[in-house]
């Protein structure tokens, strides 16, 4: 038997020195000093929760917890970043080793490490969505399916599909049954596509995002000496939006945090916005229940909103039933101004009111930057998108592909990929096809003369990529092209070691892709710029895996709410839906199109859903909550747009949910006041 032996690791002689009860409101130093164990902290929107969970970590460390014992999991990077350079700032301790990154970005690392576990090599690639989309579309190529007499779903919509299956631990007829009945059909040909899915990322050594979650749950049930090794490790485990976790995400903190070691949850069920992702709410509601003995402390000091606008957003979400009772309470002044509730007779002049105000208020000194307009679903800011152009408003929206989603993007990273992953047909695919001539029959011969070559399955690289692929067969059009191609692969691996990522990135620029830039696209040199400023970021890696899993990472919106969105830009007014402003803020919000059946949205009031209804309020009250000091509520009473003629508009549901002093209402006029000769 091994002999037990305890290692004392020593107090840090030194400390922060911060006084943490004049740094913090009563409240926060409450959960920031409490003692080890399990708790929940309910965080009011605006009343710092980062600040919370960042001198919690701080607090930790100043009382003799190791770095390296501390796990702080987030929903985005930006969070992580944030939060891991303010406990820097805030103490002198060495905060190398301690782990800190979204849900995804630290499964990803646990799995680099266990990957032999579960049959897959440590090299392993990470798809993004249109690489799930590639693999299925070979999958659903290679099966019996009929689809002439009836719509098979796309890639696309399958990917959503097993997604869901796999993030809320639902059955695939129950995922079809509650939101997409029109395939009920077809159940049997889409589980068969759902395994040859998962057969084909174990061949191909690849994992999808939602892979990354549920293999590393896969990984520590089957494997409990690994489970016990981080066990051992994270003994303080803090959770940041604890209320967007899923049911994988669940059972992830659970068998961190075992039986023994201190579990800090921090949210807020009012901003629980994210079940049509899988995010349940019964996590943090329920989390007394499942962890007995767990204290709940609330925040409810709000840094941001002044009080009129608190007291709205109070009133509002308390129709909820479900939920953790708090009140917020702003720590600034009242302004003596209240909420505005404006009916307009239509969306065109409900556009117009947006944007009048909006000029007005510039005048008066709120920059544009400062205000924002807030819809809850993308299609009805339309208007408002036209209007502010024919007023020569500049805005933003907050929408479209992030940087890392761009198809030049992708298409130099499938070179590396390649190199690193020798059996990770997509990117194989994606990089040769990029060449003239070789379509995606011409494609597949040389992906199979590759596996034939034995060498997809070895672990040392080919001495020279060359060598090998120029006794490839080629059509003629692309021999010159494909000759350029092998000597770009032997750039990248000069000696049979991986070139650093920056390097790699300029090889596969200046070698083969410059001229597909030219060829292919009318702004070739925007990017162009892009791929320079990609490799400027790869300056900033020496390991080339490490590289390609961040960039993996950091190209997908899946497990990472959208609420992780740059600020807007300088000078420009927001357009936003209300999930992706969730944890933003600005100075003045006009909250539009609030009638039933745009807000609630008329799909959830069809169903009938106490639960759905409850979340779409929540969504409301994100909304309320986003604004510091002026908040327009606006409707139009009519719907001249509508498919069976001009339709009465009956204000949202929600509007009935708080006193009617609470606001102020507007009469905007009458046509007359929109006349040409009074300039707006």
């Amino acid at each position: 038997m091994a002999r037990q032996y305890t290692l004392h690791r020593s107090t840090p002689t030194v400390t922060s020195g911060i006084d943490y009860r004049a740094a913090l409101n009563e409240e926060q130093y409450a959960a920031v000093s409490s003692p080890p164990g399990r708790a929940l902290v309910i965080a009011g929107a605006g009343s710092g929760k980062t600040r919370t969970l960042t001198y919690r970590v701080a607090w930790l460390l100043d009382h003799g917890i190791d770095a390296r014992e501390v796990l702080l999991l987030t929903f985005t990077n930006k969070a992580s970043r944030e939060m891991t350079e303010r406990v820097r700032e805030l103490v002198p301790h060495d905060t190398s080793a301690l782990w800190a990154g979204t849900f995804h970005s630290i499964g990803s690392r646990i799995l680099r490490r266990h990957a032999d576990d579960l049959g897959f090599t440590r090299s392993f690639s990470i798809l993004d969505r249109d690489d799930q989309k590639s693999i299925l579309n070979a999958v659903i190529g290679s099966l019996d399916i009929d689809t002439k007499q009836r719509r098979f779903p796309k890639a696309d919509v399958l990917a959503s599909i097993f997604s869901l299956i796999e993030n809320t631990g639902a059955s695939l007829e129950e995922v079809i049954a509650s939101r997409y009945d029109q395939f009920y059909d077809w159940i049997a040909k889409i589980e068969e596509v759902r395994q040859g899915y998962i057969k084909k990322k174990q061949a191909t050594n690849s994992m999808d995002f939602d892979d990354l979650l549920v293999l590393t749950v896969r990984l520590f049930e089957e494997n409990p000496d690994v489970l016990d090794l981080y066990q051992q490790r994270f003994k303080n485990v803090l959770v940041d939006e604890y209320q967007d976790t899923n049911a994988v995400q669940g059972r992830m903190i659970d068998l961190l945090a075992g039986k023994h070691n201190s579990l800090m949850a921090v949210g807020d069920d009012a901003q629980s916005i994210y079940s049509w992702r899988g995010a349940d709410m019964s996590l943090i509601l329920g989390f007394p229940v499942r962890y007995p003995g767990a204290k709940v402390y609330i925040i409810e000091i709000n840094y941001r909103s002044v009080p009129e606008i608190l007291n709205l957003s109070n009133a509002a979400i308390s129709a909820n039933t479900g939920r953790f009772e708090k009140d917020l309470r702003s720590s600034r002044e009242a302004i003596g101004t209240r909420p505005a509730l404006v009916a307009l007779p239509d969306p065109s002049t409900q556009a117009a009111f947006v944007a009048q105000r909006m000029l007005e208020l510039r005048d008066e000194g709120v920059p544009l930057e400062e205000m924002a307009v807030l819809y809850r679903a993308h299609f009805q800011s339309l208007d408002i998108q036209m209007e502010l152009t024919v007023r020569g408003i500049p805005f933003s929206i907050t929408s479209g592909l992030r940087f890392f989603e761009q198809a030049h993007i992708k298409d130099v990273a499938a070179f590396m990929r390649f190199v690193v992953n020798r059996r990770d047909e997509v990117s194989f695919l994606r990089m040769v096809s990029l060449l003239p001539g070789l379509g995606p029959v011409a494609a597949a011969k040389l992906w199979s003369e590759w596996l034939k070559s034995g060498w997809a399955e070895k672990e040392e690289l080919p001495p020279k990529w060359s060598d090998l692929f120029l006794n490839f067969k080629v059509p003629k059009k692309s021999a010159k092209h494909w000759e350029q191609l092998c000597f770009t692969l032997d750039e990248l691996t000069p000696d049979g070691e991986f070139a650093r990522p920056s390097a790699m990135i300029f090889s596969i620029l200046e070698g083969v892709y410059k001229d597909y830039l030219d060829a292919s696209f009318d702004n070739a040199e925007s990017r162009r710029a892009d791929i320079e400023q990609l490799s400027q970021y790869g300056g900033n890696f020496d390991d080339i895996l490490e590289f390609l899993a961040q960039l993996s990472l950091m190209s997908s919106t899946d497990g990472q709410p959208t609420g992780d969105q740059s600020e807007a830009d300088e000078g420009k007014v927001t357009l936003s839906s209300i999930h992706q402003a969730k944890g933003l803020e600005w100075k003045v919000v006009f909250l539009i199109w609030l009638v039933d059946g745009q807000f609630p949205n008329g799909r959830i009031l069809e169903a009938d859903d106490d639960e759905l209804l409850e979340e779409e309020r929540r969504l409301f009250y994100v909304a309320l909550t986003r604004a510091k000091d002026e908040l327009y509520l606006t409707y139009p009473m009519m719907n001249p747009k509508s498919y069976t003629g001009d339709v009465i508009c009956r204000p949202s549901q929600f509007l009935e949910d708080f006193p009617a002093e609470l606001v102020e209402e507007w009469n905007v006029g009458n046509e007359d006041a929109w006349s040409d000769d009074e300039p707006f």
